[in-house]
């Protein structure tokens, strides 16, 4: 079993049991106790989930309520976050767009992280707030009840006033030849704009939305330089991705 399988079945495990051992998953996954230890410090360290004798247990609820989407936490989401996690580092600006992906990343950054965050997306509000050496900086427009985020012209224009480091980019739809597609325009142009105001830009998919297109296009596969996904690096699904220089992570 590969390292990001055995982080989403302990991950699920919690949520199921709300604790597990040492001892129970050695066994449960068959490998060393040293091996689960490992893996349990890597999921703690980033923040998703906690350390006690002997195991670990679930980290404190989470204080985002985004509609009616409370399975946000779903275990390939915990997966994209706990691989996001490690290419945010304390002094950096990030772009966060607007989705559930974003917020669970947003929800399990480390307690002392001290970052800047531009963000359209409103529902990440509650979440930074806790985290007391997070700028935040909310860009203004026009707000979408549905996707509670800020689009428009003026979004756009106020995003071209930074220069981020990372852009965190929501995806609704992604296909090897038509790239990155989202659902409404006014959507696509806040990424487009945040795409060429970034440094560097990591698209997030869960594995349902690869291979499928929306009707607005924000930008080819290669325009981007890391796709984060749910799934283990060699699975079979992402083989078309490969070799068009983007990294899969």
């Amino acid at each position: 079993m590969l390292k990001e399988e055995r982080f989403d079945h302990i991950l699920g495990l919690l949520k199921q049991d709300g604790k597990v051992t040492y001892e129970f998953l050695a066994s449960d996954l068959k490998v060393s106790e040293d091996t689960i230890r490992r893996d349990i410090e890597i999921l703690h360290s980033n923040g998703l989930l906690s350390k006690v004798r002997g195991g670990a247990i679930p980290r404190s609820g989470n204080p985002l309520n985004f509609q009616d989407r409370s399975d946000y936490l779903s275990a390939g989401k915990e997966i994209i976050a706990l691989k996001a996690l490690q290419f945010i580092k304390n002094g950096q600006t990030l772009f966060m767009d607007g989705g559930t992906t974003v917020c669970a990343i947003a929800a399990y950054f480390l307690p002392d992280i001290s970052i800047r965050v531009v963000t359209n997306n409103q529902a990440l509000i509650p979440i930074l707030t806790k985290y007391k050496q997070v700028e935040m900086i909310v860009l203004g427009g026009t707000y979408d009840r549905n996707t509670e985020t800020t689009t428009g012209v003026r979004t756009c224009e106020e995003v071209k006033k930074h220069v981020a480091d990372l852009y965190l980019m929501g995806t609704c739809a992604v296909e090897r030849k038509f790239g990155i597609t989202a659902a409404l325009q006014q959507d696509g142009e806040v990424k487009q704009a945040m795409l060429h105001a970034s440094m560097k830009t990591i698209a997030l998919s869960n594995s349902e939305k690869l291979g499928s297109t929306d009707h607005f296009k924000v930008c080819g596969i290669e325009d981007i330089d890391a796709l984060i996904t749910d799934l283990p690096s060699d699975d079979s699904r992402l083989d078309t991705y490969r070799n068009l220089g983007v990294k899969l992570i």
